[in-house]
């Protein structure tokens, strides 16, 4: 793996695959102010992916949606980044492949189970996302309802820059949310949207200044918990009817060619291509 320190590079990497993940690091913290849950990723500071974090976040939305005294959640992150992705930067050691080892799942599919956990709930979700979302923290952003942002974040698809596949289920959740015009857009460019384009763009929905976002989530989700919690439910599995099941049949592709990719010689360039702000230098193999 890559060596490098600097906090910029890790995000402009993003992407899928993390670090160690022992749970004893992974932390989220609940808070439940009136009917509002309010869940808050605690990896700073770039909250960077791995299955433990997602599991984390899963199980805290699944005790929530099972309390019909909360009637809407907040995801929000704590340092710099909302979710940076993958770091790729990772030492070594504490990184791990992607391939199934000792009967168990990878880290990879390990993660894509999660977020399939992600989207099965029904209460109504609100992301603040203050930071950068690149690569499957995208995706994480994309578990959301409804998203609040500010002009300093960043959203960003750019796997292809990397060399690899979409994941994440945004294979579905992108064309879903923009249409398949601007999905593609996204995915096929790797373009980098700032706050304020993401919000003209379709992919968030308010765009606040960078000390108001967190609020201004939990604002919004304290106006849905306005309604009836069964009734919030119910309107809320109408309309997303059959989205944990199209992202779990997505996943399972996204694995397979992040599988292939990964072990390609244009990935490898790809990263440091990112790392090193340039153009890639594909070879096709």
């Amino acid at each position: 793996m890559l060596k490098m320190n600097t906090e910029d590079a890790a995000i402009r990497l993003g992407g899928e695959y993390g670090g160690s993940t022992g749970e004893a690091e992974e932390e989220v913290s609940v808070d439940i102010r009136d009917h509002v849950g309010i869940i808050e990723m605690r990896k700073p500071p770039h909250n960077f992916l791995t299955p433990g974090l997602v599991e984390a976040v899963a199980s805290a939305l699944e005790a929530l949606n099972g309390d019909l005294g909360v009637r809407a959640a907040v995801l929000a992150a704590g340092g710099r980044s909302f979710c940076a992705g993958a770091n790729f930067l990772a030492e070594p050691g504490d990184s791990e492949g992607i391939v199934e080892q000792d009967g168990g799942l990878s880290p990879a599919r390990r993660l894509y189970a999660a977020a399939y956990r992600l989207f099965s709930v029904s209460i109504p979700v609100v992301a603040a996302v203050h930071g950068p979302a690149v690569g499957g923290g995208l995706g994480l952003a994309m578990v959301a309802n409804l998203r609040v942002t500010c002009p300093e974040a960043r959203f960003s698809a750019n796997f292809v820059r990397l060399g690899i596949h979409q994941g994440f289920g945004l294979s579905v959740t992108l064309p879903e949310l923009l249409g398949p015009s601007k999905a593609a857009l996204m995915l096929l460019t790797g373009r980098r949207f700032n706050g304020e384009e993401a919000t003209n763009f379709g992919l968030a929905d308010v765009c606040v200044p960078s000390e108001q976002v967190r609020q201004a989530a939990v604002d919004l989700a304290s106006e849905i918990a306005e309604g009836a919690p069964l009734a919030l439910r119910a309107v809320n599995s109408t309309l997303r009817a059959g989205l944990a099941e199209k992202v779990r049949e997505a996943t399972n592709h996204e694995i397979l060619e992040q599988e292939k990719l990964l072990a390609t010689e244009d990935a490898l360039e790809g990263i440091v291509a990112v790392m090193e702000r340039r153009l890639g230098n594909f070879k096709g193999r």
